[in-house]
């Protein structure tokens, strides 16, 4: 293939690997049953509404017209709540679920429960309402009025309401694109306030809440574990690493035009168990905006006390990166993610990149346990401009053995595809197979653009690689 640029040479005699690459540190195998742990408890949470409101006389009350509208709009509500609190634990930052899930997934499970959740609500309104209005034979406006207005913390669901609207309409496809990150981001945390509004009125109004001792403390339990695991989680735990590990900006060192090295330093760094691969949230204390975390994934192997992380310039935060002085404090969120170690399934690897997300896959290339032949890196990029960190990844090839293979060049026109230009005389999976013939007998790791992952992933499927072993991590939101 003409547009390949497969260097160093296949027969280069592999070099001695740096002490830093011993260092690296692997995660033991994650069970399988762990992921099964997490999606039983989430189905048992949902099977437990369902059960109180059986034993709270719901299916007696479906014997007349009136009290069905009324008993399915509580257990539409009921729903509603349990699904929005696991969507509040969701992206709790667990370590446990984001072991076994990863932000990837963990992104598009919160977004699938939040719109299921949204439409419950919707409809819990609206069945109360009639249920109600159909009871006492009133207008259903008027009753809605009354329900608002007579009972109590009903002003403040209102209130709730409206906000958990605004992070709806925000997170739709459309809305996203047309907002800045940092804006969608802060939109986004209304969602904590609706769901701390709606806590009044279920507990003063919710017969489902007072009436049964077991489902009092079933759903204070389920309130307080989605309280304190983002007080825990997101507040308190990254707040201690940031203060124990005095992380401070070591060096800024520009790689090209729009992308940048930053190296940090801190002190025991080795405890924090980061792995080749993951990604940090990231505060740097500089000025305006450092309220907004940003997640950048390191791009080395980190040690005892460093981490680096190279970034493209593509908004407001990863633009002010290059402006950092040395000495300015780091706050970070993390580690997080999958592409990492700890997920591999196979002897040999094939990392596929693109663009600036060529990062994780360096840290990869120069973590993984491997002997030579054992690692192939595809690497796709707009032209060889575009290429970042092309040295060092040169420079691991001679050290691990492992083949890099570039493949820079426009995309193909009217076709979603991980290719470019010069090869649209293959399709995806022929291209895959032709570059890695043994493909379906790899761990795959992706990272890239979203559009530019799912060809990939599309291309692996298609090359036999089964799915569990197609690993990825989108950073879209």
């Amino acid at each position: 293939m003409s547009m390949l640029l497969d260097r160093p040479d296949a027969d280069a005699v592999p070099q001695p690997i740096p002490s830093r690459m011993t260092r690296a540190r692997t995660r033991a195998q994650i069970p399988t049953w762990w992921r099964d742990a997490v999606g039983a408890a989430t189905w048992s949470s949902m099977l437990m509404v369902v059960a109180l409101w059986v034993a709270g006389g719901g299916l007696h009350d479906l014997t007349g017209w009136a009290s069905a509208l009324t008993s399915v709009g509580r257990l539409t509500g009921l729903v509603s709540s349990d699904l929005l609190l696991l969507q509040v634990l969701l992206l709790a930052r667990i370590p446990m679920v984001e072991r076994v899930c990863g932000q990837d997934e963990l992104v598009r499970r919160h977004r699938l429960v939040g719109f299921w959740s949204f439409w419950l609500m919707a409809a819990h309104v609206v069945l109360i309402t009639v249920g109600y209005a159909a009871t006492v034979a009133i207008n259903p406006f008027v009753q809605l009025w009354e329900l608002t207005v007579d009972y109590p913390g009903m002003l403040l669901a209102v209130a709730g309401t409206v906000a958990l609207v605004m992070v709806v309409v925000t997170s739709l496809r459309r809305a996203r694109s047309a907002l800045r990150y940092e804006s969608w981001h802060l939109l986004h945390l209304y969602a904590y306030l609706g769901v701390g509004l709606a806590l009044p009125h279920q507990l003063w109004t919710g017969q489902e809440f007072l009436n049964s001792p077991v489902a009092t403390i079933y759903w204070w339990t389920l309130w307080a574990s989605a309280a304190g695991s983002v007080l825990v989680f997101r507040v308190g735990l990254p707040l201690y690493r940031s203060v124990r590990h005095g992380l401070r900006v070591e060096c800024v060192i520009r790689e090209s035009d729009d992308v940048v090295s930053v190296t940090v330093r801190g002190r025991d760094l080795d405890r924090l168990d980061p792995l080749p691969g993951q990604f940090f949230s990231w505060r740097f204390l500089n000025g305006p905006g450092w309220t907004r975390a940003h997640p950048y994934s390191l791009s080395a192997v980190p040690a005892d006390d460093t981490m680096r992380i190279t970034v493209k310039e593509l908004g407001d935060g990863s633009r002010a990166l290059a402006d950092l002085t040395p000495g300015t404090r780091v706050l970070i969120e993390g580690p997080y993610g999958r592409l990492h170690a700890g997920v591999r399934t196979r002897r040999k690897v094939t990392l596929m990149a693109a663009g600036i997300g060529i990062c994780p896959m360096r840290a990869l290339l120069e973590g993984l346990p491997q002997d030579p032949g054992d690692v192939t890196l595809l690497y796709r990029a707009r032209s060889e401009a575009d290429l970042a960190l092309t040295k060092e990844l040169d420079d691991l090839s001679r050290q691990t053995g492992a083949r890099v293979v570039y493949l820079p060049g426009r995309r193909i026109p009217h076709r979603p595809t991980w290719l470019p230009e010069a090869a649209a005389h293959f399709s995806d999976a022929e291209a895959l197979r032709h570059l890695v013939p043994d493909v379906a007998e790899h761990d795959v790791f992706i990272c890239g653009s979203a559009a530019w992952m799912d060809a990939a992933r599309a291309a692996a499927l298609d090359c036999g690689v089964p799915a569990q072993r197609i690993h990825l991590e989108r950073f879209s939101w």
